[in-house]
């Protein structure tokens, strides 16, 4: 006992040591009454995918932790309808979704049931989620596991998450996440604050694309309520695993908050308010655990015009940037402007007056003691763009017309069209009437199982002129909304080497440009892109990307031109 007992003694004070400090909660009394906001959660699964929670689990959570709303993510293709809004125990709950990309996860909100999955790389599915008047949030952007980081950049997406709470314990030591292990059973609240430190790298992405376009930045719970066993923390571990965090405690770790709204108690009114609010960027995000749910007001004017986060505001001479803060004396505000820190005060409340030129500003504010290297901001808003169109999307480059075209398929017979299938598939082609003349018609079904990757392919022959030109165009339309695959077929190795470009059909014919600069690598190439020289063939392929197995259909392709 003389060894025992000084051994326990020493591996308490030392535990006790490893204790992170807990954090204050600011009390929001009058303050919120004055400044009234809506606070809730966004990025959030259940067991619908890989949370462990139903849907009245989690809204029980979200209420116990005094959010307004919850905005549920659950993995998905986007063909499953979405369930109407509707408040469980007070809060209200909005169905939203999580899509898997080439190029990374999107969260996509406001979006309808898609006529097809949604899937394939990230241009094509944020083309999709826009046709569909969704809006795109790139999540986990800078996440340290490679599968989960957004590798497409000049994609149009409309905002990302600035935080993540997955991303932030993957880049802890391994020293760090055992020191958690330990003291999270006795303070857990401090110890997820602990984990969280500024993403830099995501804020700088950030304040890099708000030089260009509007971008909303929120923070993602990214709540599973799990922890696998067979690999420390990942909620993907389809293992067992405990439910840690739960769903309460990461809804209150942070939150996105809506500043100004009042809810009505209609759910679908009041899932179009949050979301309206959420796409025009009137959000900004506080880490509740750290220092409170904080409340603030930032606006900017400039003559007789006045705007706040999110907004545009028209230049009328010099701009008074104004920043009022529930907080403590010792809150550091700071405006960033440009993505460069320009002004930094102490204390609750900022007046900045700024010449009038055109900017982005926005907002962080400081606790001292925040953890993280560099510590973690209290709250983050979103930018004011002054004297800008942030409401303009981005531009595409501008292609220059064809001068020329050679004729490929005009109507008429087409002998040296093919089609191919994989086994358990079924393709046939028709010549058949049109308006105008003929058409070629391709009847297609998708058998077989996921490990054969189905497909059906309309072949023609690439010709000798292919190389001299740098785009391919057609007319197509399918039976149904649709997405094929346009790809170029070398004859190297023994299934040859393909490079694609996925393209929309409707149900009414639209003429089509694929640009060969424009195709990506099907798997593994020798080249990035297609030499035209080699180019034996040039598919239309229905495959499982957008089509699934089981499904039949028919598309019909007409004017089949090369042009340059």
């Amino acid at each position: 006992m003389r060894v025992v007992v000084p051994v326990l003694l020493s591996c308490a004070a030392g535990l006790w040591y490893m204790l992170p400090p807990p954090y204050a909660r600011l009390p929001i009394g009058a303050a919120e009454s004055a400044m009234p906001a809506v606070r809730g959660a966004m990025h959030v699964h259940t067991r619908r995918s890989d949370g462990t929670g139903d849907v009245a689990l989690v809204a029980a959570a979200a209420a116990r932790a005094g959010l307004d709303f919850v905005i549920l993510t659950d993995h998905g293709d986007a063909t499953r309808p979405p369930d109407p809004p509707q408040y469980i125990d007070g809060v209200l709950v909005i169905d939203a979704l999580e899509l898997s990309t080439d190029d990374g996860h999107i969260v996509a909100l406001g979006l309808p049931r898609s006529p097809y999955p949604l899937g394939g790389e990230a241009r094509d599915v944020l083309e999709d989620i826009a046709r569909l008047q969704g809006f795109s949030i790139v999540a986990h952007p800078e996440s340290p596991r490679p599968g989960l980081r957004w590798n497409s950049w000049e994609s149009d997406f409309d905002g990302l998450e600035w935080l993540n709470a997955d991303s932030e314990w993957r880049d802890e030591s391994v020293g760090s996440l055992a020191r958690a292990l330990l003291t999270y059973p006795l303070r857990g609240m401090a110890t997820l604050v602990s984990l969280l430190d500024r993403p830099t790298d995501a804020m700088a992405r950030w304040d890099d694309l708000t030089q260009r376009r509007r971008v909303v930045a929120v923070a993602g719970a990214d709540a599973h309520a799990r922890i696998g066993f067979r690999s420390i923390g990942e909620p993907y571990d389809n293992g067992s695993s405990l439910h840690v965090p739960s769903y309460e405690q990461m809804f209150q770790l942070f939150t996105n908050v809506l500043p100004g709204l009042a809810l009505s108690g209609s759910a679908v009114d009041d899932a179009e308010t949050v979301l309206a609010a959420v796409r025009g960027g009137n959000v900004y995000s506080t880490i509740d655990a750290l220092g409170g749910a904080a409340v603030m007001s930032f606006t900017a004017s400039s003559g007789r015009a006045a705007a706040a986060a999110g907004d545009t505001l028209a230049l009328g001479g010099p701009v008074t940037l104004r920043v009022d803060l529930q907080g403590p004396d010792t809150a550091s505000i700071d405006v960033v402007k440009d993505g460069r820190r320009v002004q930094t005060t102490v204390g609750t409340h900022l007046e900045l007056v700024a010449e009038g030129t055109a900017a982005v500003y926005r907002v962080e504010v400081a606790l001292p003691g925040a953890p993280g290297e560099p510590p973690v901001p209290w709250v983050v808003s979103n930018p004011i763009y002054v004297g800008r169109d942030a409401g303009a999307a981005p531009r595409p480059a501008t292609r220059q017309r064809a001068s020329s075209y050679a004729a490929q398929y005009t109507g008429g017979p087409a002998s040296a069209w093919t089609v191919e299938t994989s086994e358990a598939s079924l393709g046939a082609l028709d010549v058949v009437s049109a308006v105008d003349g003929m058409e070629l018609s391709l009847r297609y079904g998708l058998g077989g199982t996921a490990a054969s990757s189905p497909f059906v392919a309309l072949v023609m022959p690439a010709g000798p002129v292919l190389a001299e030109h740098d785009r391919l165009t057609f007319t197509a339309r399918g039976n149904r909304p649709m997405r094929i695959s346009v790809q170029l077929r070398t004859p190297e190795a023994e299934v040859g080497e393909r490079w694609h470009r996925s393209v929309y059909l409707d149900t009414s014919p639209r003429t089509i440009a694929v640009f060969f600069d424009d195709l990506r690598p099907t798997g593994v190439t020798s080249t990035p892109s297609p030499v035209l020289e080699d180019v034996e063939e040039i598919l239309f392929v229905v495959d499982t990307v957008n089509t699934p197995i089981g499904a039949s259909g028919t598309l019909w392709i007409d004017d089949v031109r090369y042009g340059r």
